[in-house]
């Protein structure tokens, strides 16, 4: 078997191979890279050693058995029978699934994930997301901080466990998304600066040194990555991936990374002759990145709309803290702007950012489904204090018009795991480092960082601590007690009304209107022949519909159509859907 390693900084590699050793070679044809032959099989364990260092696991390490700082293993992809054959199921029309599999079952693996995969299928939505899963040190944690950027981590059950998820997925009739990280590297088990220039400080990211897009070098970091997404969707039979936090991916080339990527991918999707799409996690309010490429846009399917959830959260539960403070100010107002035209900040003044911030959509090529949409996400549980929930503070009611603006609104839907049943289980952040000194830096960090919005130390959950992780495992038997299971059924229902009405998978932006009142906490909008209207208020509201006939299609508290003046009369914390003739 042949064995191949860039280390471009090193005179010497030798092959470490089930205990025998060998000299590589340079290869010919490309500058920095080493080549080898050995015998080996499924399951063979190898690393490299430069010069007169450690052995160190492969950079494109398939699986990594003993974690991130032990010997890679050999994996033969071709090895695994699938058994569902899978044309792929494209973005348009999809309701996503965002699972941490660590904390979806508390046995916290890929298997048992799979096992309840039914449940997603039952609900109605189309597509699992899966936080990512490159190896990390010890058991449990978020994934943020892996490395390895081609295995699976092996506690979830390595890379045969990911194929009979995905296997069972799309059994059911499910797409599967990854989430990935290409902005930086986990700070653990990180061993590629020892082969080649993987960072540069030409620029510098929250994280420390950028990866290396860029500067010298980078042509091969950028084929690092590439080859890394295009081997999740080609050797698992992914269906997409979502990219992390790309604002951070520093790139000053003509030729950016992310429109290299999405080139790459697009033409892994014509020879595979499925629909692959990558969506991006993104702050900087910038249409290019989903703008198609021959319209001179970077051509990512997709991307997380924050202005969305940000409204909905101050209109939900009146925060004004942070980033808040801006669409607090007028909360139903900000809710109304998103809805119609995709981000508030368009241009617009940013307290949180003390600049001018975004640009504006153009609504009439800008698809809404290009758009994700949701009222709670990892990211927005698990960094609060306590990773609570939305139903910690929130009515069953509230819940339900939550889901309801979620839902219908013109955007790509997302749910985070367990808010279908109003989960009374946190979301914490929890970390298992296995150094001594990054678990304690971790742990002062998060408490500091708390402890300047005036939380006190003890009121911080411990990441380290195992108690975190199991507190925050989804529990099952929540579905059958009440308010639990009506939230359920509603989320199922909406969830069935939006796949079976065409008006509410419009990709129309611009044909969404929308009307509010701020002082009676009440927003209605249309699309197409269907009204959506929700009363956040505790008094019932009077909402004016217009005088054309109108049935409901589903409500939340029991509710007649609107009266002969067309105003509907929407009893408090409620929402209702309903379709004119």
């Amino acid at each position: 078997m042949q064995f191949e390693v860039w280390a471009p900084q090193t005179d010497r590699v030798t092959l470490m191979c089930d205990g025998a050793t060998r000299a590589m070679e340079r290869d010919p044809e490309r500058a920095g890279w080493w080549i080898g032959e050995a015998e080996a099989h499924e399951g063979s364990r190898y690393g490299f050693a430069l010069g007169d260092g450690p052995v160190l696991p492969d950079p494109r390490s398939r699986r990594q058995p003993d974690g991130p700082d032990g010997l890679s293993a050999v994996v033969d992809h071709a090895r695994y029978e699938w058994r569902t054959p899978w044309p792929g199921r494209p973005l348009p029309g999809a309701v996503l699934y965002e699972l941490h599999v660590g904390t979806y079952t508390p046995q916290g693996t890929l298997d048992a994930a799979a096992e309840r995969l039914d449940h997603l299928a039952e609900l109605g939505v189309t597509h699992v997301e899966l936080m990512p899963l490159c190896p990390f040190p010890g058991r449990h944690g978020w994934g943020y901080e892996g490395v390895s950027l081609w295995a699976v981590h092996e506690p979830y059950g390595g890379p045969e466990a990911l194929k009979r998820f995905v296997d069972r997925a799309h059994e059911l009739g499910l797409g599967v998304v990854l989430d990935v990280v290409h902005n930086h590297f986990g700070p653990s088990g990180n061993h590629l600066p020892a082969f080649g220039p993987y960072l540069t400080d030409t620029h510098h990211t929250p994280w420390g040194a950028a990866v290396n897009l860029d500067a010298p070098g980078s042509d091969e970091v950028r084929a690092y990555l590439v080859g890394s997404a295009l081997a999740w969707l080609r050797d698992f039979h992914l269906d997409g991936l979502r990219l992390d936090a790309v604002h951070a991916l520093i790139d000053t080339r003509a030729y950016h990374f992310l429109e290299e990527l999405t080139e790459a991918v697009d033409a892994l999707a014509g020879e595979s002759g499925r629909p692959l799409f990558l969506i991006a996690e993104s702050d900087l309010n910038d249409p290019r990145l989903i703008t198609p490429r021959e319209e001179h846009g970077l051509g990512l399917r997709a991307q997380w709309n924050d202005d969305f959830h940000h409204a909905l959260h101050t209109a939900l539960t009146g925060e004004s803290q942070g980033y808040y403070a801006d669409f607090a100010r007028a909360p139903f107002a900000a809710l109304a702007k998103t809805l119609g035209g995709g981000y508030f900040h368009d241009g617009t003044y940013s307290s949180f950012r003390g600049r001018s911030h975004g640009r504006p959509l153009d609504r009439s090529r800008t698809a809404a489904h290009r758009l994700l949409g949701y009222s709670q996400t990892h990211d927005q549980v698990g960094n609060r204090a306590q990773g609570d929930r939305l139903s910690a503070a929130l009515s069953p009611g509230l819940l339900a018009c939550a889901a309801t603006l979620v839902l219908t609104a013109p955007f790509t839907p997302m749910l985070f795991m367990g808010e279908e049943w109003g989960a009374s289980t946190p979301w914490q952040f929890f970390t298992d480092h296995t150094d001594p000194e990054l678990a304690e830096a971790v742990r002062r960090g998060r408490r500091r960082e708390f402890a300047a919005h005036g939380w006190a130390e003890e009121d911080v959950p411990d990441p380290q601590d195992p108690a975190t992780r199991d507190r925050s495992c989804l529990d099952w038997a929540e579905r059958e007690r009440e308010p639990h299971a009506r939230v359920l059924a509603w989320y199922r229902q909406l969830i069935a009304l939006r796949h079976t009405h065409p008006d509410l998978t419009d990709p129309d932006l611009a044909d969404t209107k929308a009307a509010y009142d701020e002082d009676a906490r009440w927003l209605a909008f249309r699309r197409g022949d269907v009204r959506v209207a929700v009363n956040l208020g505790r008094e019932a509201a009077a909402i004016p519909l217009g005088t054309r006939p109108a049935r409901i299609l589903a409500a939340w508290e029991p509710v007649e159509g609107p009266d002969g003046r067309g105003v509907l009369h929407l009893p408090g914390e409620s929402s209702v859907v309903l379709e004119q003739a």
